[in-house]
This record gives structure tokens, sequence and C-alpha cells, in this order.
């Protein structure tokens, strides 16, 4: 069991989160039962925050927090995405919630908000967010928000006033404009914040290009690797509200959990060591796609 003064309120949400939220364990080379054991583990543990979205693994993350929600909904903080930007909002959420088993989600968001052109052409007047809206009224969601890998995005979502929630890379790898720009400015406004990328996509725990995809020279010698406790007590310094994590093993579970019962915040200088070791962990990897160009 994890810590009970780790939590904090969600920004102005009011939901007591956990430090660390549940992100997509969805693997279809692995039974969806297997899946949602790994997930229940995590609410065993302590954490209360799930995230999920169609597009991961083409809904079957949806399906996998379907079972392992089941009979204990109360007190978890669902959250699910919006993923195409040019489609209604209504077909896509009844899909979604079809396969959640569920009535309502507490947290919706555009998935993958990341050019202005995006976010301008889903706030029009009587557009996309002013359905998400209106799914709100109706009571299918409670709050509403953006995921977005740009920092320029993130600052306009703030400026709107129309999120509850931002969700945005950070991490010892991630375009520190999110950290010393978005990350206060939410939290003065009272927006909820919600960190991933931790780990890089794995690209920093392992010999990755992301999400356990070969390098693209796989038979090279092997690259440095940071340790779980190392990336996720960098991020916990930097003080989201929630760290949403894959956790898609149990060891890797087990080593979070860990790191966060024993946290203690890096001083400045060592923040900046461990910065310097996720460069040289990532370097020659792949594709900083959370990252502006």
């Amino acid at each position: 069991m994890l810590r009970p003064d780790l939590n904090r309120r969600l920004g102005s949400t009011g939901f007591p989160a956990s430090r660390l939220g549940l992100g997509d364990v969805a693997d279809r080379a692995l039974p969806l039962e297997v899946c949602a054991d790994l997930l229940r583990r995590g609410l065993d543990a302590g954490l209360n925050v799930v995230d999920t979205a169609p597009a991961y693994e083409d809904g079957f993350s949806e399906e996998i927090v379907a079972r392992a929600l089941h009979g204990r909904r109360e007190g978890v903080f669902l959250i699910d995405k919006i993923d195409h930007l040019d489609r209604p909002v209504t077909g896509q959420l009844e899909e979604s919630l079809r396969r959640l088993e569920q009535p309502a989600v507490d947290l919706l968001v555009f998935h993958g908000v990341s050019r202005l052109e995006d976010w301008d052409r889903i706030t029009v007047p009587g557009g996309a967010f002013d359905e998400l809206e209106a799914q709100v009224q109706a009571g299918r969601a409670r709050f509403r928000g953006i995921s977005s890998h740009h920092p320029d995005v993130l600052a306009a979502a703030l400026a709107s006033g129309r999120c509850d929630v931002v969700m945005f890379p950070i991490g010892p790898f991630a375009d520190p404009r999110y950290e010393a720009e978005i990350l206060p400015r939410a939290r003065a406004l009272g927006v909820g914040t919600i960190g991933f990328k931790t780990f890089g996509a794995g690209m920093l725990l392992g010999d990755t290009a992301g999400y356990g995809q070969p390098l693209a020279d796989p038979g090279s010698p092997p690259r440095p690797r940071m340790s779980v406790a190392s990336c996720l007590r960098y991020t916990l310094t930097v003080n989201p509200d929630v760290a949403l994590l894959g956790l898609s093993s149990p060891s890797e579970q087990d080593a979070a959990f860990a790191a966060t019962a024993a946290f203690a915040p890096l001083a400045p200088a060592e923040l900046a060591a461990v910065r310097q070791e996720a460069a040289r962990a990532i370097a020659g990897k792949g594709r900083v796609w959370w990252n502006p160009a």
C-alpha cells in the first residue's frame, strides 16, 4: 500500500488522487484476464487514477479496464479519450462507454492535441469542444481536458479556461517548457495536471525505440539505461498532481511502488544530473515524438 500522504487533490476537480496513475496496460499477446489482473494489482496497492483510450490496442485497453473495474468502480478516477478530432464526439464516446461497460467517465479528454491548428479546430463555436461540454452536461463525463505533446497548445488551452485537467509529458527527458511553464501555470489556475512519459516510452529503461519496439540497429551494443526509481523520483520531485505510468509488469509496478513509498525530493543539482543521465540513455534510440521539433 502506498503512503496515503502522497495523495493530493487533482486540481479543482477535488478528487483525492494517488500520486501514481495506471496507464495503458493493454497487450494483445496476453489474455485479457492477465492484463486485468495487472490493473487490479495497482488498484490493490492504492492507485486510484486509471487512464485508457480507444486507440490503445484498438479498444482492448478499454475492455481490460471494464474487467478490472467490475465491482470496484467507486473511488476510481476514470479517464478516457476522444481520439479522432475530426469526427463527432458523441459516437466515439458511446463506443467507449460500451466497451468500458460504464454509464460515464470522470475525465474525457481530446487525445494528442499537439498542433495549434488542431486546438483551433476543436474550439470553434459549435465544434467538438462544445460537443464535449454537452456530454458533461448530459452526465456522461464529469470533467474535460486535453492531452498534448506541445507546450504552445497547452498554453492556449490553459488561457481558454475550458480545461479542468491537462495531460502532458513530464520526466527526465521532456521539453523543459512543460516543467518550467505549463506546470506552474496550470497549478496557479487550479487546473489538474497529469504527467506521462516518465520512462520516455520505455526508452530510458531499455533498448527500445519506444513501447517495446526494437531499435533500428538491434545488433548494436547495449545502451545506457536508467532505473524506474531514478526516473520516477525525478517526476515526483517536479510534482504534477499525478504521474501516469504504464506499469505493465509486476516487477515494474513493485519498483514504482517502492520508489514512491520511499520518495524524497531531489535537489536542483540532482535534477540536472538525472536529466544528463536521461540524455545519455535515450540517445540514438529513436524519435522523441513527445517533444516539439
